[in-house]
């Protein structure tokens, strides 16, 4: 790896820890949830610095309504009021009352006068304070005050009520009804809103916010001791002071620059990982992006359930990222991804060793009950031990911190079942991963190699000897593909594909003859071009039906680099004399860089030479299979990818033991003799 390389990976490096510690919570040991009556199911918790112990919002409720009942709202008495309204009065009945004597004008002025030294109040005022009877104000008159119960002054409509409680206005009412005497009734004593309000904010401040003070150092409560009010008003008290303090931009500088350097270890020892033991991936950009990505975004999905406290972070299916990587990549690779991204997500959770426990035994599951994802039946089974094996691990975690079976919390359990629920959407994910990282899964090659498809369907019409051809070397690729422990799926499904091309030209090809062949009016670099060209043409036949890439590799690769040797040893012993230009019989390439490419080209050659054999023995299928494997060996075809020596021995005995099957000799059957 050169400098610029490590440059690089540390950039990216640098770029994944910075995007986690920015969607990481500032503060994660503030975030957990309280339950009332429930066990407390983080880890022993003890006061790591002092804090006070806060009342719950229905003590300090109860306290401000006991306060709420002495409070006496201030109000000023006006009496400016009453000279205004009596002298109105006077000045606009100044000749009298029709009907009454002049001495009603002196009496009503005095009721008058009774009544605003008794004091009166709007109606809305009244109303707004009559929700006690036994309310009081705070009558301000001049420099004194005092207290005075409601239900002492008059409202506008009480006060006019009262004017005619006289005996001597009474017996005249319906005479001074007339004279609308609610008119010279005004409020005289007015609601002060600025003292009323500063005096109110004076005894809400007075009441004490806390009811006591826990010291650092203190034990607040054990693993598994159930939560009652007064823990449970602790442990919020504890959860408010926290969050206060995290604040602090000192503290918070601390807690990013431990958040950074954590990421940044755990991310660098991953990627060292990658690159010492998994060196193909790690030189495919697509696959780090895969594996980068899939982390990242279970990081933020956990931040958001941390930051949520209604959701617990159980219910993320996090078994579904080795699942992806063990049907794209290998099993070590989708324990090392899923344990670093546990690791990851676990460092924003207060109880981080259960979770990594638990989430770990999830992984391992998942990885070992779903090592090749071909039915849908393998998911659902890997959903269920993935559920069970965590509410296993779960429930010997509870076993270690309960007294008895009552104390259990069974809240767990239910998000590792809706957890396991949400694992079978890995399904129809798959294809959106297949899609985003351009990998193709077993799932895809199935569906691919179902020849009731369109290409498969048309190349059986079009060219039926080069589609048998197909399915016989896809029988035998798989089978050698399966005993070194190579991708069988793909190779058979490969196989299907790599001679797709011949359908623009079947009748040039051998397999597709009747007796007949058209080259026999062709030169032979004619007649090599034709054979040479079904491999360009089904390269622009795969891109024109969008198959994935790893199938175009097959049509490219089946033939490598290699002549096509008849018509080039033809043409050569027919001009002995001439130079030849042997670009114009080579395949354009490249090699195998795959063992299943090397494979299929192994079949490839086998199956298509083994039908111009005169006889079929044991030793004629055993000279052709070792002459053509050890011919292509020399030639140097598998030199650009990693089958062994010892790949091509066991492909060489599975070839031979396929073709002996395939053309065993059959016993006559003896005819009925006659009598």
């Amino acid at each position: 790896m050169t400098w610029r390389d490590v440059l690089t990976w540390a950039a990216v490096i640098i770029g994944f820890v910075a995007v986690t510690v920015w969607i990481m919570p500032g503060d994660s040991r503030s975030y957990f949830r309280l339950e009332l009556g429930k066990p407390w199911k983080y880890g022993d918790l003890t006061a790591p610095f002092d804090f006070p112990i806060y009342k719950s919002d229905e003590m300090v409720r109860h306290e401000r309504d006991s306060v709420m009942r002495e409070y006496e709202p201030y109000f000023n008495y006006n009496a400016e009021v009453e000279g205004e309204q009596v002298r109105k009065f006077v000045s606009d009945f100044s000749n009298g009352i029709p009907g009454l004597t002049d001495d009603y004008i002196s009496i009503i002025a005095n009721r008058l006068h009774a009544l605003y030294r008794q004091g009166i109040i709007s109606a809305s005022d009244c109303q707004r304070l009559a929700t006690d009877t036994s309310r009081t104000i705070r009558l301000v008159r001049g420099k004194s005050a005092s207290s005075v119960r409601l239900t002492a002054l008059y409202t506008t409509k009480t006060a006019y009520e009262r004017l005619f409680v006289d005996e001597t206005l009474e017996q005249h009412r319906q005479i001074l009804q007339k004279c609308d005497l609610n008119d010279y009734i005004a409020p005289n004593v007015v609601y002060d809103r600025e003292k009323s309000e500063s005096a109110l904010n004076d005894i809400m401040n007075g009441i004490p916010r806390a009811t006591g003070v826990v010291q650092k150092g203190q034990k607040v409560i054990d693993r598994g001791s159930i939560v009652d009010e007064k823990a449970y008003r602790i442990l919020d008290s504890f959860k408010k002071e926290n969050e206060k303090r995290g604040r602090d931009t000192k503290q918070i500088r601390m807690t990013i620059a431990g958040e950074a350097l954590f990421v940044f270890i755990v991310m660098a020892a991953f990627t060292a990982y990658l690159s010492l033991f998994r060196r193909d991936y790690f030189e495919k950009p697509r696959s780090m992006a895969m594996l980068y990505s899939l982390m990242l975004l279970f990081v933020v999905f956990t931040s958001m359930l941390v930051r949520n406290s209604v959701l617990h972070v159980y219910l993320l299916p996090y078994a579904i990222v080795p699942i992806f990587i063990r049907v794209f990549f290998d099993s070590r690779t989708a324990f090392v991804t899923h344990f670093v991204m546990v690791v990851l997500c676990a460092c924003m959770l207060r109880s981080p060793y259960e979770f990594i426990v638990v989430e770990g035994v999830a992984g391992m599951t998942a990885i070992y009950s779903l090592r090749e994802l071909q039915y849908r039946s393998q998911l659902f089974k890997t959903a269920i031990f993935v559920t069970l094996a965590s509410m296993a691990t779960n429930f010997a975690f509870d076993l270690m911190h309960t007294a008895t079976m009552a104390e259990l919390d069974m809240s767990n359990y239910n998000y590792l079942v809706v957890n396991g629920v949400l694992l079978l959407f890995a399904y129809p994910l798959l294809y959106l991963v297949e899609k985003a990282f351009g990998f193709t899964s077993d799932i895809t090659l199935i569906e691919l190699s179902n020849t009731n498809n369109e290409l498969l369907r048309k190349l059986s019409e079009v060219a039926p000897g080069t589609f048998q051809h197909s399915i016989q070397v896809g029988n035998l690729a798989a089978a050698i593909a399966n005993k070194i422990g190579a991708k069988g799926q793909l190779v058979r499904t490969g196989a299907l594909y790599h001679d797709i091309g011949k359908m623009n030209n079947p009748i040039y090809f051998t397999e597709n003859q009747s007796g007949f062949s058209p080259h026999d009016s062709l030169s032979c670099i004619e007649s090599a071009q034709i054979i040479i060209s079904h491999v360009t043409d089904g390269l622009r036949m795969a891109d024109k039906y969008n198959l994935p890439a790893v199938i175009r590799d097959f049509i490219s690769t089946h033939h490598g680099q290699g002549k096509a040797k008849y018509f080039y040893v033809k043409y050569k012993n027919e001009h002995p004399d001439d130079d030849v230009d042997e670009l114009l019989f080579t395949y354009p390439g490249p090699n195998p860089f795959t063992r299943e490419q090397a494979i299929l080209m192994m079949a490839d050659s086998v199956e298509a030479s083994s039908r111009s054999l005169k006889e079929y023995t044991d030793q004629s299928i055993r000279d052709l299979v070792n002459r053509i494997i050890d011919g292509q060996l020399a030639d140097g075809f598998f030199r650009e990818c990693p089958i062994t020596f010892r790949d091509i021995a066991y492909a060489k005995t599975v070839l031979i033991d396929k073709l002996k099957t395939i053309y065993h000799t059959r016993v006559s059957y003896p005819e009925l003799g006659k009598n």
